[in-house]
């Protein structure tokens, strides 16, 4: 399965308030990925169980080329900036997929 690219990315956010702004940041970074990126297939933000200082974000893209496209997008530039303020750690794991199901396709 050589199909997507695709990364998990787990924040740890410095306080309650840092969390309530990277999340308003987040938000705005999706409307531009929803509206500008159709090589995003996936990208969702999840908050752990019990754990409230964390985000764990789920990207998948059509392929390398669409990641890239991604990250030069002035909305993904503005993410990449701001984030750092809110932060007390990041880690990136890039996934190959070798097997899986995907919506829509056999």
């Amino acid at each position: 399965m050589s199909e997507g690219f695709g990364l998990v990315v787990r924040f740890t956010l410095l306080d309650e308030g840092a969390a309530a702004e990277f999340d308003k940041l987040c938000a705005h970074t999706l409307e531009g990925i929803k509206a500008d990126e159709p090589g995003t297939l996936t990208y969702v933000t999840h908050t752990p169980e019990g754990e409230p200082l964390v985000r764990v974000f789920y990207e998948l893209y059509a392929d390398r080329a669409a990641f890239d496209t991604h990250e030069a997008q002035p909305h993904t530039r503005r993410f990449l900036t701001e984030r750092e303020q809110y932060l007390a750690g990041i880690e990136v794991t890039f996934l190959d997929a070798i097997a899986g199901k995907v919506a829509g396709r056999q």
